[in-house]
């Protein structure tokens, strides 16, 4: 912050290369848009984060740890986080994989699916309002882009 004025504080011009930071501009729609996609899933007891976990769980079920965080492109640490409310609640299950018993694997439970099929509702409102809000092939084409810079990135 630049100054104050009667007290108030005021901001420091942004220099060329803040505005143009493209995590930056990532990170603030992704909190506008998760903040509307919790509002839809309020009502079923899941944020948006869990109901992904869910919704990518029950794809690729059984899972490691490993392999979901791959898929939902987060680490482990805050995958286990996450896991952590849902194993509680009893919609997440972690077992012994049939193929080898040294391996751990993520399952949803039978109240996991009904969660799911029940969360599914609200977060296709959630879906239609960003729609109606962005346009459909706007947000189409949003999800392309991301995808691809999600791969450029990829390490």
């Amino acid at each position: 912050m630049a100054s104050s004025t009667g007290g108030r504080p005021t901001e420091a011009p942004l220099a060329s290369s803040e505005t143009l930071c493209n995590c930056l501009a990532v990170r603030q729609a992704a909190r506008q848009i998760t903040q509307l996609y919790d509002e839809e899933l309020a009502g079923t007891g899941l944020r948006a984060t869990q109901y992904a976990v869910l919704s990518r769980l029950s794809r690729i079920a059984p899972a490691t740890v490993q392999d979901l965080a791959e898929a939902l492109v987060m680490d482990r640490t805050t995958l286990a986080h996450n896991l952590k409310p849902l194993e509680r609640e009893g919609l997440v299950v972690m077992g012994v994989a049939a193929h080898d018993r040294r391996v751990r694997e993520l399952r949803l439970t039978p109240a996991g699916m009904a969660k799911l099929h029940e969360a599914r509702v609200a977060w296709a409102r959630a879906q239609a309002r960003f729609e109606d809000a962005f346009g459909a092939e706007d947000a189409a084409e949003l999800r392309r882009q991301l995808a691809r810079a999600v791969e450029a990135v990829r390490t």
